[in-house]
């Protein structure tokens, strides 16, 4: 079974190494890939270029050999819809049990994505679950996530897509706005980053 953690990584944080690795132990997957997006479709274009947020990412998963990168967004022009790349890694990978990890916050606005609902006939959904965050209790998201959700993870090997799964995840209080703002107005980010994310921020004078 494989993960899948997609985003700008506008840098990578800790945030986002903790999630891949808490879901990468919890449900013993062979790996989690990385997925940086070239077009965001739901946000402003990435502060970084892309050259720059890949090689923080390749710092992290040098550190981290359950986690990898896959540059197929990078590669790709256009608007970076996951409907998209996820059809493509589903063509690459038959039924191989693929899941697609989301925070709180993301899954509660699942429906103003491109083609959402098709997204569960190509993955499972993940949910990140950390305790300051509350999943949608009404609409059409929470019934989405009624029709589809299991508490159990054996669920999520039988078949190669298809329920929701909610992991309990560390909480960690960052984001990439905030580490790009404290970078900006001349403070210490070296413990919102791994290690040698900051080294890579400083030294190429990233976010300044």
């Amino acid at each position: 079974m494989i993960g899948i953690l997609g985003g700008t990584f506008d840098p990578v944080h800790n945030g986002h190494v903790q999630i891949a690795l808490d879901v990468s132990h919890t449900l013993d997957l062979q790996e989690t890939r990385l997925i940086p997006c070239n077009v965001p479709p739901h946000r402003d274009m990435p502060v970084a270029s892309a050259e720059h947020r890949l090689a923080m990412l390749e710092l992290v998963a040098d550190d981290h050999t359950e986690l990898s990168i896959d540059k197929r967004e990078l590669e790709r022009e256009g608007p970076s819809w996951m409907v998209d790349t996820l059809s493509s890694l589903r063509n690459e990978l038959g039924e191989l049990p693929l899941c697609l990890i989301l925070g709180v916050d993301a899954f509660n606005q699942i429906d103003s994505w491109h083609e959402w609902k098709k997204l569960i006939s190509l993955v499972h959904i993940v949910i990140a679950d950390r305790p300051d965050c509350e999943l949608t209790r009404s609409g059409i998201v929470a019934d989405f996530l009624s029709q589809h959700l299991t508490n159990k993870k054996q669920d999520l090997l039988q078949q190669a897509a298809g329920v929701i799964y909610r992991c309990p995840v560390t909480q960690v209080d960052v984001s990439s706005t905030k580490v790009r703002e404290r970078i900006r107005s001349g403070g210490d980010a070296s413990d919102l980053v791994p290690e040698k994310v900051w080294a890579y921020i400083q030294k190429q004078a990233i976010y300044k």
